[in-house]
């Protein structure tokens, strides 16, 4: 099952995590004086919840206490960031000393507040070259204005589902590459009944579940910050260009209104209902999780595969796509630095750790190493998303000192320009700047 975190979700946690600013007392330059090869015990707290997901986490922890005998871990699943804050901003006996969170967009908090130690200093200690071990994707959202904080443990990609057999009606033998031909299929794929359809094509609405405004400018390679830092939205036309390809697919399947009367039917996302799994749209935008939960919803057409489709002008990039995943770091309040970093590093870079992790729950591996693993699960499905995470045109919403704040500020213009309650797409890209730009200040 998807590990996706909700942007409100991922808010709320940023509102709770900016106590740590002021709150929490570590440095970057806390000291690391333990003994790791000393008898100890660790505290490692995660977010999984699901039965078969703590089981493999417990599973990857056995492995690691086998091959380092003294370093004992003490695990508690099922950890929101909240949690985190909390013991962090206590310190003491109860506080952790590893943290994985499924929110990236609280990197540049957990990095600016030092929440988290920089790792640095261990990866050249270790000799690891984060370039050479992890996709770039991943480097750039478990890192802030060059604290690297945290490192990637598993990986997202989204990518194209699309129904067999729906395609195979419709006279269409393969999977869009360019979004003119994905335009084209959508149309073909959508069937009309009376003022609602027996089937659409693709949802384009941002309320589409995964058709979010930061998972579909992925596509442009986009740019949200420049040089000094400043939004730069409305500067890079890979923003306008995505929300003017969203227009003219909104009004080519039925328009808005029409368009969000059906959407209404949509069952919810993460059970058998999801309006993929049911038929009712033909093409989707979504993770690789999908795979494995159409099949448990007893899905009965042939499911197809593919990178979502790239701009006209960007043909050749086509294969890339959305990436995000979990990170792992120290708490800056541990005083079992070293220890605590035997962990990270097994878990982040020990190549048969991070496949058979990556193979239990089903998420994609985040070293290159893993990547290419003749040991990865070589379902043709997964092994697209493995494709999509490797790929170097593939990209992440950056880090913030404020979260995801900025990219609610862009969904909130999304939702507006696309009902017509804002119509100067110019103006309005502007507003999304200055708005950003007043929340960053304000944070920092």
């Amino acid at each position: 099952m998807s590990r996706l975190t909700k942007a409100a979700a991922a808010i709320a946690a940023t509102a709770a995590i900016s106590l740590l600013a002021s709150a929490c007392t570590g440095s970057s330059e806390s000291a690391a004086n333990d003994d790791p090869n000393k008898d100890v015990t660790i505290t490692f707290w995660h977010g999984w919840s699901a039965p078969s997901e703590v089981k493999a986490i417990n599973a990857n922890i056995k492995a690691f206490e086998k091959v380092h005998p003294n370093i004992h871990v003490k695990v508690q699943g099922n950890i929101t960031d909240d949690k985190i804050n909390q013991a962090l901003r206590a310190g003491g006996a109860g506080a952790p000393d590893v943290v994985s969170s499924f929110t990236t967009d609280n990197v540049g908090k957990f990095c600016s507040s030092k929440a988290f130690a920089d790792l640095s200093p261990f990866l050249k200690k270790s000799g690891i070259d984060p370039a050479k071990t992890f996709p770039t994707a991943m480097l750039e959202y478990t890192q802030f204005e060059g604290n690297r904080c945290s490192l990637p443990l598993l990986g997202d990609a989204y990518g194209l589902y699309y129904n067999k057999d729906a395609f195979k009606a419709a006279g269409i033998t393969s999977p869009p590459r360019t979004m003119s031909e994905f335009k084209a299929d959508a149309v073909k794929l959508t069937k009309t009944k009376s003022d609602s359809y027996s089937q659409l094509g693709f949802m384009p609405d941002f309320h589409g579940y995964e058709s979010t405004t930061t998972h579909l400018s992925a596509q442009w390679s986009p740019t949200y910050f420049d040089k000094n830092g400043k939004s730069n939205v409305s500067k890079d036309p890979a923003f306008a260009s995505m929300f003017n390809w969203q227009q003219d697919m909104v009004k080519a399947l039925g328009g808005f209104t029409k368009l969000e009367k059906y959407r209404t039917t949509f069952g919810d996302e993460w059970d058998a209902k999801n309006p993929f799994q049911t038929g009712q749209v033909a093409m989707a935008i979504d993770g690789e999780w999908r795979a494995g939960m159409a099949e448990d919803a007893g899905v009965k057409f042939p499911i197809g595969v593919a990178p979502f489709p790239v701009p006209d002008d960007q043909a050749a990039s086509y294969g890339k796509g959305y990436v995000t995943g979990t990170i792992i770091g120290i708490a800056n309040t541990s005083a079992k630095k070293n220890a605590a970093w035997e962990l990270v590093k097994y878990m982040t870079t020990d190549t048969d750790a991070v496949v058979s992790f990556a193979n239990a729950i089903h998420n994609v591996p985040s070293t290159y190493a893993a990547l290419k693993s003749p040991k990865l699960s070589t379902d043709p499905a997964f092994q697209t998303f493995v494709k999509i995470a490797q790929n170097p045109g593939s990209n992440t919403t950056p880090p913030s000192v404020n979260g995801g704040t900025y990219q609610l500020t862009l969904q909130d213009f999304g939702y507006a320009y696309e009902s017509g309650k804002q119509t100067d797409l110019t103006a309005g890209l502007k507003g999304v700047d200055t708005q950003v730009d007043k929340d960053i200040a304000q944070a920092k």
